[in-house]
């Protein structure tokens, strides 16, 4: 791989790094006193889901007063939220570093999502979701593109990577990720870090990092078995969705293997809806997709601390794209995408190498395959006329990354990481009339990034944790045509990262802290070259974003009530939007570097548990955004980020086997653009009610009910778009 930086640097820095692992080293087995068992308390790192409750305590890893779990991913930090991991079925090499306040009633956690909750709730997908956690929230793109999305205290996808299972899911091209294609029946938890990302989990974190941990076997022989039916506002068939697992666990492996299918015939629109002649009443035109996904996993568990796994997923989807109401037909873009393929195949490994030092790696390879289909008309039957094409898309990344975390002292833990990836991107077209191919063109991009993060104990109760790393990019290749190959100038770019937390826990049911994070996040190709069929001007200028992330925030359990809440504030530099711009007579978007920006708000979570079977829970999220772009016309607005977001649910089981849930989502009005990009304006307040019913046949058969939008409330996230109405869902499970 080659290197950003200049030779002596770079033999300095493998000096530097060289004596800084001997000095770990060093320090980690000089002292071999063994293990306490008394595990430490309070605050966890990560996990936010329900506990088992019947389950016994988790073996400690440490001795008293020792900061080294703090750095051990997929253990619990103080006390876990899950009590015996063993019994959990989280994939646990698939988890990332993320702060948060164990909520061991609620059904939503303040920074991840369990599976139950995401089944109770009946959310198929990831942006349906992520919506539910406290400072995410979902929103549509709009346009001939047909894409959803999640923002994260008002980041957007490009600021805040995708992850699955701790590998990152970035297109090199574009990384203009479909939320809406990654489906959640296989998912065992969500895990959201929200401006605070630990830098050993990989570069770009700007505006946190969002993490999908796959699910694995917790017992010798398991299985579930899913299948619904989806139904439009007046009961009409709408489309279906299946689950399938398999698994063994067994003392020194495991395997599992599932499948999952969500096929949507249609969505209807709400009874509220006022025909166009662009769309009728009813069936929203051009909304049918269907998705499934695979996933293999395979692990060796030869002790109680090591683990070595083969993972591979494989997600497929195609779908169509609803027109604009508001404009005519015949001035929209007829795409399809029959292809929207992922896969990804990992290696990972955990080895315990001392009573204070453990060496993690992984090694993967993940592919992507894109077509996009444009055709003559509404009817996507011809490819006659000069509109039409056939894009291909194809993506190869390899990657891997090591981690050493070491105990240096009972009260002083580092741990040490480096990150590689090289992305291949090549793409080609077919012109219309004539059906010939263009001359395929390609990019080669490599990103690196070398971080080492600190935690000091001061106290039992007071930690600081440190992080710095540097992130790089070097662009070997960039390539376009436009009636020729052009060979777009490369350019290498790197910036350092830097971030601060300390924690306090005055009690057993109390915790402080407050946290500083600065990181940068490197443009896409997209952005800097890409003309979007003749849409927009490129930019091969255009500069690393940056953000100055704040929090202050706690927790506190007020004999079952369980609170927790933050303030945070971000200042952004070099901020990267599209941007409308005049070109050749014509308005055109591009991207630049506008001036800065601040995003500021306020997030609570809630769970009361009333009585052992009634709980209620919910939390709010106030969001305000301020950019600064002078010369803009008209003034730049940024999109899709309600100002007021809330969620309270109810999960009561007022018999024996039964048990119903209703629930409220609410969001204010946001920030959108017309589709002509001259006009900004506010729009998607809506009350979204809906209720879920379960009822466990037997131990292992439940039947289950859902509505959604109970008011059947007419309403867009983005102009011209409107939301789906009234729907119900109806399904099966079957567990073992």
């Amino acid at each position: 791989m080659k290197a950003f930086l200049p030779a002596t640097t770079r033999t300095l820095s493998a000096v530097t790094l060289a004596s800084l692992l001997s000095t770990v080293a060093s320090a980690a087995f000089a002292e071999t006193s063994p293990l306490s068992a008394t595990p430490n308390l309070h605050q966890v790192k990560k996990k936010a889901s329900k506990p088992t409750p019947s389950a016994p305590p988790a073996l400690p890893q440490t001795r008293a007063d020792s900061a080294y779990d703090a750095l051990t991913t997929g253990t619990p930090t103080y006390n876990s939220v899950v009590a015996n991991r063993s019994n959990s079925d989280i994939y646990g090499p698939g988890e990332i570093t993320v702060y948060g306040t164990p909520h061991r009633n609620a059904l939503v956690g303040n920074s991840t999502l369990s599976a139950d909750a995401i089944y109770t709730l009946n959310k198929n997908t990831l942006d349906e979701a992520a919506n539910l956690i406290p400072g995410v929230n979902s929103a549509n793109t709009g346009g001939t593109r047909n894409e959803r999305t999640i923002l994260v205290r008002g980041f957007n996808r490009f600021q805040v990577p995708l992850m699955v299972d701790g590998i990152r899911i970035y297109l090199p091209a574009d990384n203009r990720l479909d939320y809406g294609r990654f489906l959640t029946p296989d998912i065992a938890e969500i895990q959201v870090a929200k401006g605070y990302a630990s830098v050993l989990d990989g570069p770009d974190a700007m505006g946190g990092m969002v993490n999908l941990v796959t699910r694995k076997p917790h017992k010798e022989l398991e299985g579930e078995l899913r299948g619904g039916s989806m139904l439009g506002h007046d009961g009409g068939y709408s489309g279906y969705n299946v689950f399938g697992l398999i698994g063994t666990k067994h003392e020194k492996w495991y395997a599992q293997a599932n499948f999952a299918i969500n096929n949507v015939d249609h969505t209807d629109l709400s009874s509220n809806y006022d025909p166009t002649p662009s769309q009728g009443k009813g069936k929203r035109l051009l909304t049918d997709s269907e998705d499934w996904r695979v996933n293999f996993k395979v692990g060796y568990t030869p002790n109680a601390t090591d683990e070595y796994t083969i993972n591979y997923t494989r997600q497929s989807g195609e779908k169509r794209a609803p027109f604009s109401v508001t404009d005519s037909v015949s001035a929209q873009k007829d795409w399809t995408w029959p292809a929207w393929d992922l896969d990804s195949l990992s290696l990972t490994s955990r080895t315990k190498l001392g009573d204070r030092l453990t060496l993690r790696s992984r090694l993967y390879r993940n592919t992507f395959y894109n077509l996009l289909r444009s055709f003559d008309n509404a009817d996507l039957n011809t490819q006659t006329k000069a509109k039409a094409f056939n894009s291909y898309y194809n993506d190869t990344a390899w990657g891997g990354n090591v981690r050493l975390d070491a105990e240096l002292s009972r009260q002083d833990t580092l741990g040490i990481a480096f990150y590689g990836r090289r992305d291949e991107h090549s793409e080609n077209e077919q012109v219309f009339p004539s059906g010939a191919y263009q001359p395929t063109v390609s990019s080669v991009e490599e990103s690196y990034s070398i971080a080492g993060e600190n935690v000091f104990r001061f106290l039992p109760n007071l930690d600081l944790t440190t992080g710095v790393s540097y992130d790089w990019r070097v662009l070997d290749k960039a390539q376009g045509y436009s009636g020729g190959i052009i060979h777009y100038p490369t350019r290498n770019r790197g910036a350092p990262n830097g971030q601060a937390r300390l924690s306090w826990r005055p009690d057993k049911v109390s915790e402080l802290h407050i946290s500083v994070s600065d990181r940068v996040r490197f443009p896409t190709l997209f952005e800097r070259f890409s003309t979007r069929f003749g849409g927009a001007v490129s930019n091969p200028g255009l500069r690393p974003e940056r953000a100055q992330n704040y929090e202050l925030g706690g927790s506190h359990t007020f004999g079952n009530i369980e609170v927790s809440g933050a303030l945070f504030y971000s200042h952004l530099t070099d901020l990267i939007a599209s941007f409308p711009v005049q070109y050749n007579g014509t308005t055109v978007s591009q991207s630049r570097n506008i001036n800065s920006g601040n995003y500021a708000g306020a997030e609570i979570s809630l769970a009361i548990p009333v009585r052992k079977d009634l709980l209620i829970g919910g939390n709010y999220t106030y969001t305000h955004q301020d950019v600064s772009a002078p010369g803009s016309s008209p003034r730049y607005r940024p999109t899709d980020v309600p100002s007021h977001k809330a969620f309270a649910y109810v999960e009561w089981s007022p018999i024996k086997k039964l048990r119903f849930v209703p629930n409220v989502a609410i969001s204010s009005n946001r920030w959108t653009m017309n589709s002509m990009g001259t006009t900004y304006f506010r729009t998607g307040h809506n009350v979204n009610i809906s209720a879920r019913v379960d009822y466990q046949i037997t131990p292992n058969v439940q039947i289950g009910a859902n509505a959604s939008n109970l008011l059947d409330q007419n309403y867009q996230m983005v102009g011209g778009y409107p939301e789906q109405g009234r729907n119900f869902y109806v399904n099966l499970k079957i567990s073992g």
